[in-house]
């Protein structure tokens, strides 16, 4: 068993560089006007510089940080400077909540698809801030789609988590919410489709770094939980499955691509000091708010429809009226407006009845 596990860490970490073969989605994006929102953030960075070198006419850039839409636009010059034909670049300081600014963007930049990685991601952060994940994350998600319809976009994909699955913290049921909205809000003329993803490896805020960071300073390594497994991509793959489900274009679907087995981060963090060749301690810290043993892809109550191409696993889930999701997130908003905890909870649960938040163990 200890053998397997070695080798199943030596796999993906020599997965890290290796990048996947995507010449043959350029076809879908080339010549297009194509939207990220959240561009400056780990996959939407790598997700902008990707779709950079498939040619698309526009590439617009929607970043709520300052900082993060500078290293993006920089590096995205510095590749565009060796290409023959070089997209217009368009960064944009905003967030996905602003309704004026989104309405602004889709009229003056018509982007036929957006890519939607803009969030909040860190579980036990977020459990102190459920007012600001909710508003970004969940009414954030609504006011872009809304404004997708309107603009007469062509497709929308979120960037979704397997911790909206059975959600037990406040994170995971923002992205449940907004997996929700996009089920609901789909139409014939603008395809909304969900792409769930698992934790990406090496991304900024993510379990390895950490790890190496500790192991750099001499450690300890701290592992919450001796059993804590979790589903890991790189950040290459996850843009890989992402881009491939653009290309699919399965609306009113959630899809869920092969992730391969749960690892236990017990034998990440083994696998890396032992790369590292020093001897550092592991100690365990306890699981945090909203933490849990394991992650889920698909919960038992939604149906699963066959595998496509590309080895994606279709899901349909629960739609509600726009009428009714629009009564819904605006009693939301309004929540996160008054700083009403009450009122947001009672929302959230009529909207994610599954969601258990966990219980803190120290």
């Amino acid at each position: 068993m200890m053998a397997n596990s070695h080798q199943s860490m030596n796999e993906l970490l020599d997965r890290v560089d290796t990048a996947p073969d995507l010449s043959r989605l350029r076809g879908t994006f080339e010549g297009r006007s194509l939207l990220i929102t959240g561009a400056g953030g780990s996959i939407g960075a790598e997700l902008s510089e990707t779709l950079l070198q498939m040619h698309p006419r526009k590439l617009v850039l929607l970043e709520l940080s300052e900082d993060a839409l500078y290293r993006v636009s920089m590096r995205l010059g510095e590749v565009a400077a060796s290409m023959s034909r070089t997209p217009e670049i368009v960064p944009i300081i905003g967030s996905v909540c602003d309704e004026r600014l989104l309405d602004h963007l889709f009229s003056h930049s018509r982007p036929a698809i957006i890519f939607h990685a803009a969030a909040f991601k860190h579980v036990p952060l977020m459990e102190q801030n459920r007012f600001a994940v909710m508003a970004n994350n969940s009414v954030g998600t609504h006011t872009l789609a809304s404004a997708a319809l309107r603009g007469g976009a062509g497709q929308l994909i979120l960037i979704s988590t397997d911790k909206a699955v059975n959600p037990t913290s406040i994170m995971g049921a923002s992205k449940r919410i907004a997996e929700v909205i996009l089920l609901s809000l789909s139409t014939p003329e603008t395809h909304m489709t969900s792409v769930r993803l698992c934790n990406v490896l090496g991304s900024r805020g993510s379990v390895m770094p950490l790890f190496k960071e500790q192991i750099g300073r001499g450690g300890p390594v701290t592992v919450t939980h001796p059993e804590v497994r979790r589903y890991f991509l790189t950040i290459k793959e996850a843009v890989h499955r992402i881009l491939t489900g653009a290309a699919l274009d399965i609306p009113g679907r959630i899809l869920v691509p092969e992730m391969g087995e749960s690892i236990r981060l017990i034998d990440l963090a083994r696998a890396l000091i032992a790369r590292h060749g020093e001897e550092t301690a592991i100690v365990y810290t306890g699981l945090r708010p909203g933490d849990r043993l394991d992650e889920e892809l698909i919960s038992a109550e939604e149906q699963r429809g066959a595998r496509t191409q590309g080895e994606f696993r279709m899901v349909s889930g629960p739609e509600i009226s726009p009428a009714e999701l629009a009564a819904k997130i605006d009693e939301l908003e309004h929540a996160t407006q008054m700083f009403d905890e009450a009122l947001l909870m009672q929302s959230l649960h009529e909207l994610v009845p599954e969601y258990n938040p966990a219980v803190e163990v120290v």
